[in-house]
């Protein structure tokens, strides 16, 4: 796991060299959420408010997300991407794809899917006894 860790920040910074993990991660959120509150995604990712707060301050000064007044309670900002973040977001999501294409491309379809299993099965989170 620790490798694959590695190789996911790595890949990141090698496809944008502004958007880290952690950036990639929130706004892949962001955009799948349509907006959320930096405490939401604090709370969804079990990360401190200063971790966040400082990720997005550097993907607002980027240009990559923006702060709106929530419709239904104008005491809240929400966090939106904006079209710079959007295709940023999709320039980095068509090369991680890419890559996972080019690194795939000669398992044998068994193994695919059997992968694929794996990865759905891990991705579901802890099992009926706790453990993860």
């Amino acid at each position: 796991m620790t490798i694959f860790a590695r190789r996911a920040r790595a890949s990141a910074g090698r496809m944008h060299p502004e958007l880290s993990l952690v950036s990639y991660t929130l706004l892949s959120h962001l955009e799948e959420h349509d907006g959320r509150r930096a405490t939401d995604l604090a709370a969804h990712y079990a990360l401190d408010k200063s971790t966040v707060s400082r990720q997005v301050a550097a993907l607002e000064r980027a240009g990559l997300i923006e702060r709106r007044l929530d419709p239904d309670d104008h005491r809240v900002q929400v966090l939106h991407l904006t079209e710079a973040g959007r295709e940023i977001l999709a320039q980095v999501t068509r090369s991680r794809r890419a890559a996972f294409r080019e690194r795939l491309a000669n398992w044998p379809e068994e193994d695919l899917v059997r992968f694929a299993a794996y990865l759905e099965r891990y991705n579901a989170g802890p099992d009926e006894t706790g453990s993860v």
